[in-house]
């Protein structure tokens, strides 16, 4: 589907200050942009911002990043966050290609990765640009702590499929799995849904999830 561009968009996300816009202003200084020294999580293409918002609030012991490509869509976290009426100080944004991420953390500076309902990339041509795939399970190693993980929800089979074949060739173990998420009870409890989570649900659609760290 054809992103809709929003006149002012970029400028808008440029000038907040909830949106970084260097990599030499973020590499090895999330702690002092936070202010203290909490650990760090990230999402790797977050949409509208719903879930990286709403783990901030649900966690405010914890920083939260969100990237995202596309100004037209940050904005709309942005405004999300505007709405507020408490604003969660615990969360950022970065606007850029997740191929970048290394040149915005520094090694071992992340604790957690999120990779909410990726773009598929369906062709088999476009396997390497799937954030599952072991090119970019390569590029967050860099990032993410020995004890990191990353978190992966999807309702796309064939993606699930796919991302599980990728873990142990990428160096990385399985600790947890599950094709039906919404029927496990103990992760359950701890969820929080994304808008897609929410609206493919909804239509009775599966979700998978996977839990990974490296070896």
């Amino acid at each position: 589907m054809r992103l809709r561009n929003i006149p002012g968009a970029k400028d808008v996300v440029a000038a907040d200050e909830r949106c970084m816009n260097a990599p030499e202003e973020t590499k090895g200084k999330w702690k002092e942009i936070f202010g203290n020294e909490n650990p760090l999580r990230v999402e790797v293409g977050m949409g509208k911002g719903r879930f990286i918002i709403d783990m901030a609030v649900k966690y405010p012991d914890i920083n939260f990043v969100g990237i995202e490509m596309y100004e037209s869509v940050m904005i709309k976290a942005l405004k999300h966050l505007d709405e507020m009426e408490d604003q969660p100080e615990n969360v950022r944004f970065i606007r850029m290609d997740a191929r970048m991420i290394s040149e915005w953390f520094e090694e071992g500076e992340v604790d957690r990765i999120y990779l909410n309902f990726s773009d598929p990339w369906p062709k088999a041509r476009h396997a390497k640009r799937r954030l599952e795939s072991k090119e970019f399970l390569a590029r967050f190693a860099r990032i993410i702590k020995k004890d990191g993980v990353i978190e992966f929800k999807t309702d796309n089979q064939e993606l699930f499929s796919f991302a599980l074949e990728e873990v142990e060739p990428a160096g990385w173990k399985l600790l947890y799995q599950t094709r039906d998420l919404h029927n496990d009870a103990e992760q359950m409890k701890d969820n929080v849904m994304t808008e897609y989570e929410e609206k493919f649900s909804s239509k009775g659609n599966p979700i998978c999830k996977y839990i990974i760290k490296q070896k």
